[in-house]
């Protein structure tokens, strides 16, 4: 009778069926974990980006203090210098 042999190649195929689904599995599940560690490395780029955002914009709101000062100062050292320069003027002649 060839049952055996029929029975024998139909447990093969599905032997064979599910050896490609354990794979496709582990597959997914290899695939899940790289997407989660993608979505953390995402989620940390975005925290990063928003930390160097806000010391980004400390940083240039004390340039511009800075620049503000320095013309201030500059202005203060023209006028102190036009002085003495009065001053000196003034007693040349």
């Amino acid at each position: 009778m060839s049952d055996p042999n029929v029975i024998d190649a139909a447990t093969r195929r599905l032997q064979l069926a599910l050896d490609a689904l354990e794979a496709a599995v582990e597959h997914r599940r290899e695939s899940d974990h790289d997407e989660q560690k993608l979505l953390t490395q995402v989620y940390a780029l975005g925290s990063d980006r928003s930390r160097l955002a806000s010391e980004l914009d400390a940083v240039t709101a004390r340039a511009r203090q800075l620049e503000a000062t320095n013309e201030d100062v500059a202005r203060r050292l023209d006028s102190a210098m036009a002085t003495i320069r009065s001053v000196i003027n003034g007693h040349d002649g």
